[in-house]
């Protein structure tokens, strides 16, 4: 295993780690009134990391199948072009995704204020709301965690091109899942640690992770725009350097 696979897995791991099933719903809970609930917190992330292991066997079985048969066939240009056309989605998704100008941003909240006043209280306030429940009973965090993490799912980018990665790679299967395992802690990590933070250090931290909280709430649409285009970018490079044009 070189650093060629690692760092890229490392760096999409880090970025998976900062969504709202990874660090914002346990920053809810973290900064739920009175002393923070360790115990139902580990649960949570464990639920997530464990869904998204599972989830990630069952694509690296289905992927390697299909390129297996693939190379089988000894042509591998089908699987060039649908990287070549997901990577354009991919960008023209970044770009279209998120307002990039500070009128589009504007215009974004204004619409989202009149949702708001519209239909109620979103699907990620609504989650909130469950999470920082001090009567909801264990199983709910269970729920709460697995809804979370299958709303999100189709939406991880990072999580879908680091299952490329692995698929890509000359690592056996149980190679790959010992790989994917790792990858699932760096997802949770940063939570982890944030946790012992609010646990040792009790208020002292918690106007900072307050700010922490408001700053990912407000960029983490942009910052998902700007991650789809780059990886689209280079599934776009590397399919047209792989592909066979004569």
């Amino acid at each position: 295993m070189n650093i060629e696979l690692i760092a890229p897995l490392v760096l999409l791991a880090l970025v998976d780690s900062t969504s709202f099933g990874t660090l914002l719903i346990p920053l809810f809970l973290m900064l739920a009134p009175g002393r923070p609930h360790p115990g139902r917190i580990l649960l949570f992330l464990g639920t997530v990391a464990a869904f998204y292991l599972l989830l990630g066997i069952a694509l690296l079985l289905g992927a390697s199948t299909l390129l297996d048969t693939l190379q089988e066939t000894g042509n591998s240009q089908p699987l060039r072009i649908a990287q070549l056309v997901i990577g354009i989605g991919l960008m023209a998704l970044g770009v279209l995704v998120e307002p990039w100008t500070k009128a589009g941003k504007e215009r974004r909240v204004a619409r989202r204020a009149e949702k708001l006043a519209c239909s109620g209280p979103s699907l990620q306030m609504r989650m909130r709301a469950r999470a920082t429940d001090p009567s909801a009973p264990i199983g709910a965090f269970v729920a709460l965690a697995l809804t979370a993490a299958v709303i999100e799912a189709a939406s991880m980018i990072p999580y879908l091109a680091a299952i490329g990665f692995l698929t890509a790679s000359e690592l056996s299967l149980a190679g790959r899942s010992a790989v994917l395992f790792g990858y699932c802690v760096v997802m949770v990590a940063p939570a982890l640690l944030l946790l012992s933070a609010r646990i040792f250090l009790h208020d002292h931290v918690a106007a900072i992770l307050t700010k922490l909280e408001a700053l990912l709430s407000r960029n983490a649409n942009e910052a998902m725009a700007w991650i789809m285009f780059l990886i689209g970018l280079y599934m776009v490079g590397d399919s047209l350097s792989a592909l066979d044009w004569y």
